[in-house]
């Protein structure tokens, strides 16, 4: 991994909690492999900034299939004029599902930032929620947090690599950030979708590269 520059790099930790882990409501396989690499880096003091995200969706949630009748998980149907895949109820806040997982060093994490709070309107992405009713899509006030404090670079590890990953990355370099995957500390919900992932990333300028 090329060393980043402390005084303006960050680094995002997406998503890490037990729901996505084994065992997990939403569980993304191998998931669990990343954990010591994450934990290196967020205590590897290279980061100016440690952000993280943090699922946090109330009961009922319009991604849930449950809240469809009719609908499985996994069936995709259309919200807001866009396409919404609907998923097993996860990360429902309060529950130990929900929480950040405890072997990760959190002490070290600058800002958490908690998505998919809004009943109405999913959220992939650290940086804007998915589009809504109106087809805005709402900013969370990460990109503004780490333009306060110097941050060019953005380096993204976590989960889903086909979704929250690939969503924050996209907005991320789209807010004008230098911004990394470390590839081998992401895990895909759909491993056969890495290669387009990793195609549409790279389009859009954003740096695929390996974890320490």
């Amino acid at each position: 991994m090329p060393a980043p520059r402390t005084e303006e790099a960050a680094l995002l930790v997406v998503d890490l909690q037990p729901d996505f882990l084994p065992g997990g409501a939403l569980a993304v396989a191998e998931s669990d492999a990343i954990l010591p690499g994450v934990r290196r880096l967020m205590a590897s003091g290279r980061f100016s900034v440690v952000a993280a995200t943090q699922d946090w969706h109330p009961r009922g949630h319009v991604s849930f299939a449950s809240t469809h009748a009719g609908r499985r998980p996994f069936d995709v149907i259309s919200l807001y004029d866009r396409e919404q895949v609907l998923w097993p109820d996860h990360c429902v806040q309060g529950t130990p599902g929900a929480a950040l997982h405890a072997e990760l060093p959190w002490d070290r994490a600058d800002v958490i930032v908690r998505k998919g709070t809004d009943p109405r309107v999913d959220s992939y992405s650290a940086f804007r929620n998915n589009w809504d009713a109106a087809g805005r899509r709402p900013h969370t006030g990460l990109a503004g947090y780490l333009r306060d404090r110097g941050v060019r670079s953005l380096w993204i590890c976590g989960l889903a690599r086909d979704f929250c990953v690939k969503w924050s990355a996209e907005d991320a370099a789209d807010e004008g950030f230098a911004t990394h995957v470390f590839w081998d500390l992401t895990r895909a919900v759909d491993p056969s979708s890495d290669g387009r992932v990793r195609a549409d990333l790279e389009r859009v300028g954003v740096h695929i590269v390996d974890g320490p």
